[in-house]
Protein backbone atom coordinates (compact mmCIF):
# COMPACT_ATOMS: atom_id res chain seq x y z
CA UNK A 1 0.00 0.00 0.00
CA UNK A 2 1.63 3.38 -1.30
CA UNK A 3 0.89 5.91 1.50
CA UNK A 4 1.83 9.86 1.62
CA UNK A 5 2.23 11.49 4.79
CA UNK A 6 2.02 14.91 5.55
CA UNK A 7 3.90 16.50 8.73
CA UNK A 8 4.74 19.48 10.47
CA UNK A 9 8.32 18.84 11.38
CA UNK A 10 10.46 16.36 9.47
CA UNK A 11 12.93 16.54 12.36
CA UNK A 12 10.80 15.13 14.90
CA UNK A 13 11.39 11.76 16.78
CA UNK A 14 7.61 11.22 16.48
CA UNK A 15 7.43 11.44 12.82
CA UNK A 16 10.33 8.93 12.57
CA UNK A 17 8.57 6.50 15.21
CA UNK A 18 5.38 7.01 13.09
CA UNK A 19 7.04 6.01 9.62
CA UNK A 20 8.65 2.78 11.08
CA UNK A 21 5.46 1.73 12.37
CA UNK A 22 3.99 2.24 9.12
CA UNK A 23 6.70 0.43 7.04
CA UNK A 24 6.56 -2.90 9.29
CA UNK A 25 2.98 -2.99 8.81
CA UNK A 26 3.58 -3.11 5.18
CA UNK A 27 2.92 0.71 4.11
CA UNK A 28 5.36 2.20 1.05
CA UNK A 29 5.77 5.84 2.72
CA UNK A 30 6.50 8.98 1.09
CA UNK A 31 6.53 11.77 3.77
CA UNK A 32 5.96 15.47 2.55
CA UNK A 33 6.73 17.87 5.28
CA UNK A 34 8.24 20.94 6.94
CA UNK A 35 11.55 21.23 8.71
CA UNK A 36 12.88 23.43 11.75
CA UNK A 37 16.26 23.56 10.63
CA UNK A 38 18.32 25.16 7.28
CA UNK A 39 19.21 21.89 5.98
CA UNK A 40 16.25 19.71 4.31
CA UNK A 41 16.93 15.95 4.73
CA UNK A 42 15.94 13.75 1.80
CA UNK A 43 14.85 10.39 3.88
CA UNK A 44 13.09 9.05 7.10
CA UNK A 45 14.24 5.27 7.72
CA UNK A 46 14.62 5.16 3.98
CA UNK A 47 10.98 6.76 3.18
CA UNK A 48 11.59 9.71 0.51
CA UNK A 49 10.72 12.70 1.83
CA UNK A 50 9.70 16.15 -0.39
CA UNK A 51 10.51 19.44 1.57
CA UNK A 52 7.57 21.89 1.93
CA UNK A 53 9.98 24.20 3.37
CA UNK A 54 10.94 25.86 6.54
CA UNK A 55 8.76 26.31 9.65
CA UNK A 56 9.52 27.58 12.86
CA UNK A 57 8.14 27.08 16.52
CA UNK A 58 6.09 29.34 18.19
CA UNK A 59 5.61 31.87 14.94
CA UNK A 60 1.85 30.72 14.53
CA UNK A 61 1.64 33.56 11.76
CA UNK A 62 4.67 32.57 9.67
CA UNK A 63 3.25 29.01 9.44
CA UNK A 64 -0.08 30.04 8.44
CA UNK A 65 1.37 31.72 5.63
CA UNK A 66 3.28 28.36 4.64
CA UNK A 67 0.72 26.23 4.93
CA UNK A 68 -1.41 28.57 2.63
CA UNK A 69 1.38 28.63 0.59
CA UNK A 70 1.74 25.26 0.12
CA UNK A 71 -1.86 24.80 -0.03
CA UNK A 72 -2.30 27.60 -3.00
CA UNK A 73 1.24 25.59 -4.85
CA UNK A 74 -0.38 22.11 -4.12
CA UNK A 75 0.00 20.97 -7.90
CA UNK A 76 3.89 20.64 -6.79
CA UNK A 77 2.89 17.71 -5.04
CA UNK A 78 0.95 15.85 -7.35
CA UNK A 79 3.46 13.15 -8.65
CA UNK A 80 4.39 12.09 -5.15
CA UNK A 81 1.04 11.46 -3.71
CA UNK A 82 -0.06 9.79 -7.27
CA UNK A 83 -1.27 6.69 -6.50
CA UNK A 84 -1.65 6.34 -3.31
CA UNK A 85 -4.14 4.56 -1.69
CA UNK A 86 -3.87 6.53 1.61
CA UNK A 87 -3.26 9.96 2.34
CA UNK A 88 -2.08 10.50 6.23
CA UNK A 89 -1.65 14.39 7.51
CA UNK A 90 -0.35 15.06 10.84
CA UNK A 91 -2.44 17.86 12.83
CA UNK A 92 -4.51 20.63 11.25
CA UNK A 93 -1.99 22.76 8.80
CA UNK A 94 -0.81 19.48 7.12
CA UNK A 95 -4.54 18.55 6.77
CA UNK A 96 -5.12 21.83 4.95
CA UNK A 97 -2.25 20.43 2.80
CA UNK A 98 -3.07 16.86 2.00
CA UNK A 99 -6.87 17.35 1.90
CA UNK A 100 -5.35 19.52 -1.49
CA UNK A 101 -3.22 17.51 -3.13
CA UNK A 102 -5.38 14.65 -2.60
CA UNK A 103 -8.20 16.59 -4.18
CA UNK A 104 -5.27 17.14 -7.32
CA UNK A 105 -3.49 13.88 -7.40
CA UNK A 106 -5.08 10.51 -5.39
CA UNK A 107 -8.95 11.54 -5.25
CA UNK A 108 -9.83 7.95 -4.11
CA UNK A 109 -7.22 7.70 -1.58
CA UNK A 110 -8.70 7.74 2.31
CA UNK A 111 -7.68 10.85 3.68
CA UNK A 112 -6.85 10.39 7.59
CA UNK A 113 -6.08 13.00 10.44
CA UNK A 114 -3.86 12.13 12.37
CA UNK A 115 -4.33 14.48 15.94
CA UNK A 116 -2.03 13.72 18.69
CA UNK A 117 -2.14 17.04 20.61
CA UNK A 118 -4.97 19.67 20.69
CA UNK A 119 -3.50 23.18 20.29
CA UNK A 120 -4.74 25.94 22.98
CA UNK A 121 -5.56 27.75 19.76
CA UNK A 122 -8.21 25.00 18.89
CA UNK A 123 -9.54 25.74 22.14
CA UNK A 124 -9.84 29.53 22.23
CA UNK A 125 -13.26 31.42 22.68
CA UNK A 126 -12.31 34.33 20.11
CA UNK A 127 -12.46 34.17 16.78
CA UNK A 128 -8.83 32.50 15.72
CA UNK A 129 -10.68 29.80 17.64
CA UNK A 130 -13.44 29.45 16.12
CA UNK A 131 -12.01 29.81 12.50
CA UNK A 132 -10.09 27.24 13.01
CA UNK A 133 -12.49 24.46 14.59
CA UNK A 134 -14.76 25.36 11.92
CA UNK A 135 -11.82 24.52 9.24
CA UNK A 136 -11.28 21.23 11.33
CA UNK A 137 -14.78 20.28 11.01
CA UNK A 138 -14.91 21.15 7.03
CA UNK A 139 -12.07 18.98 6.59
CA UNK A 140 -13.16 16.16 9.03
CA UNK A 141 -16.10 16.02 6.63
CA UNK A 142 -13.61 14.68 3.97
CA UNK A 143 -11.58 12.40 6.66
CA UNK A 144 -12.29 8.45 6.53
CA UNK A 145 -10.68 8.11 9.76
CA UNK A 146 -9.16 9.87 12.74
CA UNK A 147 -6.47 8.90 14.57
CA UNK A 148 -6.13 10.09 18.03
CA UNK A 149 -2.81 9.00 21.13
CA UNK A 150 -5.16 9.23 23.89
CA UNK A 151 -9.15 8.51 24.46
CA UNK A 152 -9.40 11.56 26.41
CA UNK A 153 -8.96 13.71 23.15
CA UNK A 154 -11.73 12.17 21.89
CA UNK A 155 -14.25 12.40 24.62
CA UNK A 156 -13.03 15.87 25.77
CA UNK A 157 -12.49 17.85 22.27
CA UNK A 158 -13.68 15.63 19.34
CA UNK A 159 -17.08 14.46 20.36
CA UNK A 160 -17.65 17.00 23.34
CA UNK A 161 -16.62 20.32 21.02
CA UNK A 162 -16.44 19.43 17.85
CA UNK A 163 -19.76 17.16 17.42
CA UNK A 164 -17.84 14.46 15.34
CA UNK A 165 -18.93 11.37 13.87
CA UNK A 166 -15.69 10.33 12.15
CA UNK A 167 -14.33 6.93 13.24
CA UNK A 168 -11.23 6.61 15.19
CA UNK A 169 -8.77 4.81 16.02
CA UNK A 170 -6.54 4.53 19.06
CA UNK A 171 -2.92 4.79 18.26
CA UNK A 172 -0.98 5.19 21.78
CA UNK A 173 2.76 6.24 21.79
CA UNK A 174 3.36 3.30 22.55
CA UNK A 175 7.67 2.35 22.29
CA UNK A 176 8.00 0.30 18.71
CA UNK A 177 9.37 -2.88 18.71
CA UNK A 178 9.65 -6.21 16.32
CA UNK A 179 7.75 -8.54 19.26
CA UNK A 180 6.26 -7.55 22.09
CA UNK A 181 6.50 -11.09 23.64
CA UNK A 182 10.02 -11.30 22.90
CA UNK A 183 10.77 -7.49 24.93
CA UNK A 184 12.86 -8.55 27.76
CA UNK A 185 11.40 -6.40 31.04
CA UNK A 186 13.58 -5.33 34.05
CA UNK A 187 12.15 -7.48 36.78
CA UNK A 188 14.27 -5.93 39.61
CA UNK A 189 16.02 -2.50 39.52
CA UNK A 190 19.76 -2.33 38.84
CA UNK A 191 20.06 1.15 40.54
CA UNK A 192 20.60 1.09 44.22
CA UNK A 193 17.81 2.59 45.92
CA UNK A 194 17.89 6.11 47.06
CA UNK A 195 18.22 9.09 48.33
CA UNK A 196 19.38 10.86 46.24
CA UNK A 197 15.86 9.75 44.05
CA UNK A 198 17.07 10.34 40.99
CA UNK A 199 14.19 12.01 38.52
CA UNK A 200 14.49 11.54 34.74
CA UNK A 201 12.69 14.45 32.80
CA UNK A 202 13.07 12.74 28.90
CA UNK A 203 11.05 13.96 26.17
CA UNK A 204 9.81 17.19 24.71
CA UNK A 205 10.53 19.48 27.48
CA UNK A 206 8.47 22.48 27.21
CA UNK A 207 6.51 22.84 30.79
CA UNK A 208 8.15 25.86 32.36
CA UNK A 209 5.90 24.73 35.84
CA UNK A 210 7.50 21.26 35.55
CA UNK A 211 11.71 22.67 35.17
CA UNK A 212 10.49 25.71 38.22
CA UNK A 213 9.38 22.46 40.41
CA UNK A 214 11.54 20.19 40.04
CA UNK A 215 14.50 23.09 40.81
CA UNK A 216 12.57 24.14 43.91
CA UNK A 217 12.57 19.94 44.90
CA UNK A 218 16.30 19.97 44.26
CA UNK A 219 17.41 23.33 45.28
CA UNK A 220 15.71 22.56 48.96
CA UNK A 221 16.76 18.74 49.62
CA UNK A 222 19.54 18.45 47.62
CA UNK A 223 20.62 14.94 49.51
CA UNK A 224 16.92 13.01 48.55
CA UNK A 225 16.75 14.43 44.91
CA UNK A 226 19.26 14.27 41.43
CA UNK A 227 17.15 16.02 37.86
CA UNK A 228 18.27 14.52 35.06
CA UNK A 229 16.58 15.88 31.62
CA UNK A 230 17.07 15.16 28.43
CA UNK A 231 15.47 15.43 24.91
CA UNK A 232 14.39 18.68 22.64
CA UNK A 233 13.28 21.69 25.47
CA UNK A 234 11.57 24.35 23.85
CA UNK A 235 13.01 27.30 24.22
CA UNK A 236 10.51 29.55 23.48
CA UNK A 237 8.41 28.72 26.09
CA UNK A 238 11.06 29.21 29.29
CA UNK A 239 12.69 32.55 30.07
CA UNK A 240 15.61 31.13 31.20
CA UNK A 241 15.98 27.09 30.77
CA UNK A 242 19.78 26.77 30.92
CA UNK A 243 20.35 29.18 33.45
CA UNK A 244 17.68 27.41 35.62
CA UNK A 245 19.20 24.21 35.50
CA UNK A 246 22.77 25.50 35.61
CA UNK A 247 21.96 27.43 39.30
CA UNK A 248 20.09 24.55 40.31
CA UNK A 249 22.58 21.81 42.26
CA UNK A 250 21.65 18.16 41.31
CA UNK A 251 19.91 19.13 38.11
CA UNK A 252 21.56 18.12 34.70
CA UNK A 253 20.20 18.43 31.13
CA UNK A 254 21.86 15.82 29.15
CA UNK A 255 20.75 16.74 25.45
CA UNK A 256 19.09 14.85 22.47
CA UNK A 257 18.57 10.85 22.79
CA UNK A 258 17.67 8.42 20.29
CA UNK A 259 15.39 5.22 20.68
CA UNK A 260 18.55 3.44 20.62
CA UNK A 261 19.40 4.98 24.17
CA UNK A 262 16.01 4.24 26.30
CA UNK A 263 17.17 1.36 28.16
CA UNK A 264 20.11 3.22 29.13
CA UNK A 265 18.51 6.51 30.15
CA UNK A 266 15.67 4.48 32.00
CA UNK A 267 17.62 2.21 33.46
CA UNK A 268 20.00 5.68 35.21
CA UNK A 269 16.75 7.34 36.68
CA UNK A 270 14.38 5.45 39.63
CA UNK A 271 11.55 7.73 38.05
CA UNK A 272 10.09 9.41 35.24
CA UNK A 273 8.72 12.41 35.09
CA UNK A 274 5.36 11.79 33.97
CA UNK A 275 3.88 15.24 34.28
CA UNK A 276 3.23 18.12 32.48
CA UNK A 277 1.34 21.73 33.56
CA UNK A 278 2.13 23.20 29.37
CA UNK A 279 -1.56 23.38 28.65
CA UNK A 280 -3.15 23.12 32.33
CA UNK A 281 -6.64 21.52 32.07
CA UNK A 282 -7.06 20.86 28.48
CA UNK A 283 -4.55 19.13 26.20
CA UNK A 284 -1.99 18.59 29.15
CA UNK A 285 -5.27 16.61 31.40
CA UNK A 286 -5.81 14.85 28.32
CA UNK A 287 -2.13 13.34 26.82
CA UNK A 288 -0.87 10.43 27.40
CA UNK A 289 2.66 11.25 27.06
CA UNK A 290 5.49 9.23 25.42
CA UNK A 291 7.81 8.83 28.80
CA UNK A 292 4.89 7.23 30.06
CA UNK A 293 5.36 4.45 27.70
CA UNK A 294 9.21 4.42 27.58
CA UNK A 295 9.78 4.74 31.08
CA UNK A 296 7.18 1.85 31.73
CA UNK A 297 8.87 -0.49 29.74
CA UNK A 298 12.29 0.09 30.68
CA UNK A 299 11.16 -0.09 34.66
CA UNK A 300 11.44 3.12 35.25
CA UNK A 301 8.26 4.09 37.89
CA UNK A 302 6.30 7.40 36.75
CA UNK A 303 5.12 9.85 38.59
CA UNK A 304 1.98 11.38 37.58
CA UNK A 305 -1.19 13.95 38.38
CA UNK A 306 -4.02 11.09 39.65
CA UNK A 307 -6.41 13.89 38.40
CA UNK A 308 -5.54 13.52 34.96
CA UNK A 309 -5.60 10.88 31.58
CA UNK A 310 -1.71 10.25 32.33
CA UNK A 311 -2.75 9.22 36.51
CA UNK A 312 -6.15 7.77 35.07
CA UNK A 313 -4.16 4.92 33.18
CA UNK A 314 -1.68 4.12 35.54
CA UNK A 315 -3.90 3.80 38.13
CA UNK A 316 -6.02 1.04 35.88
CA UNK A 317 -2.62 -0.40 35.74
CA UNK A 318 -1.98 -0.01 40.10
CA UNK A 319 0.95 1.57 39.08
CA UNK A 320 3.21 4.85 39.32
CA UNK A 321 3.98 7.30 42.13
CA UNK A 322 -0.03 9.41 41.74
CA UNK A 323 -0.02 12.92 43.12
CA UNK A 324 -2.78 15.09 43.47
CA UNK A 325 -0.33 18.34 44.57
CA UNK A 326 3.70 17.56 43.48
CA UNK A 327 4.63 20.68 45.26
CA UNK A 328 3.23 19.78 48.62
CA UNK A 329 3.69 16.51 48.25
CA UNK A 330 6.60 14.68 46.54
CA UNK A 331 9.52 16.07 48.54
CA UNK A 332 7.62 14.39 51.78
CA UNK A 333 6.61 11.42 49.90
CA UNK A 334 10.30 10.82 48.45
CA UNK A 335 11.66 11.51 52.30
CA UNK A 336 9.85 8.75 53.65
CA UNK A 337 10.23 6.27 51.06
CA UNK A 338 11.90 3.44 51.84
CA UNK A 339 14.24 0.55 49.90
CA UNK A 340 11.53 -1.80 50.01
CA UNK A 341 8.62 0.75 49.05
CA UNK A 342 10.47 1.60 46.00
CA UNK A 343 10.92 -2.63 45.08
CA UNK A 344 7.08 -2.16 45.37
CA UNK A 345 6.58 0.68 43.58
CA UNK A 346 9.08 -1.15 40.72
CA UNK A 347 7.74 -4.32 40.95
CA UNK A 348 4.01 -2.94 39.85
CA UNK A 349 5.51 -0.53 37.10
CA UNK A 350 7.03 -4.05 35.80
CA UNK A 351 3.73 -5.61 36.02
CA UNK A 352 2.22 -3.77 33.36
CA UNK A 353 1.77 -6.07 30.10
CA UNK A 354 4.24 -5.65 28.03
CA UNK A 355 1.44 -4.94 25.53
CA UNK A 356 0.29 -1.76 26.83
CA UNK A 357 3.70 -0.18 26.74
CA UNK A 358 5.21 -1.22 23.57
CA UNK A 359 3.73 -1.51 19.96
CA UNK A 360 4.92 -4.88 17.50
CA UNK A 361 5.04 -5.37 13.87
CA UNK A 362 1.30 -7.35 14.26
CA UNK A 363 0.24 -4.10 15.94
CA UNK A 364 1.88 -2.35 12.70
CA UNK A 365 -0.02 -4.71 10.32
CA UNK A 366 -3.57 -4.19 12.05
CA UNK A 367 -3.32 -0.27 11.57
CA UNK A 368 -2.15 -0.43 8.32
CA UNK A 369 -5.22 -2.67 7.24
CA UNK A 370 -7.03 -0.07 9.64
CA UNK A 371 -5.94 2.72 7.80
CA UNK A 372 -6.30 0.76 3.80
CA UNK A 373 -10.05 -0.29 4.77
CA UNK A 374 -11.44 3.59 6.66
Amino acid sequence: MKLAYFVHDVHDAAVARRVDMLQRGGAEVTVLGFRRSDTPITQILGAPVFDLGRSFDAKLAHRAGSVLKSVLGAGRWREAVAGAQVVMARNLEMLAIAARVRALAAPGANLVYECLDIHRMMLSAGAPGRLLRGLERHLLRSCSLLVVSSPAFLTHYFQAIQGTHTPALLAENKVVVADAAQVARPRAPDLASGPPWRIGWFGMIRCAKSLELLAALARAHPDLVQVTIRGRPAYHEFDDFQDIVDRTPGMSFEGPYSRADLERIYGEVHFTWAIDYFEEGQNSDWLLPNRLYEGGLHGSVPIALASVETGRWLAARQAGLLLADPAQELADRLSRLTPEQYAMLFSRTAQIPTADLASDDGDARAMVQRLAAA
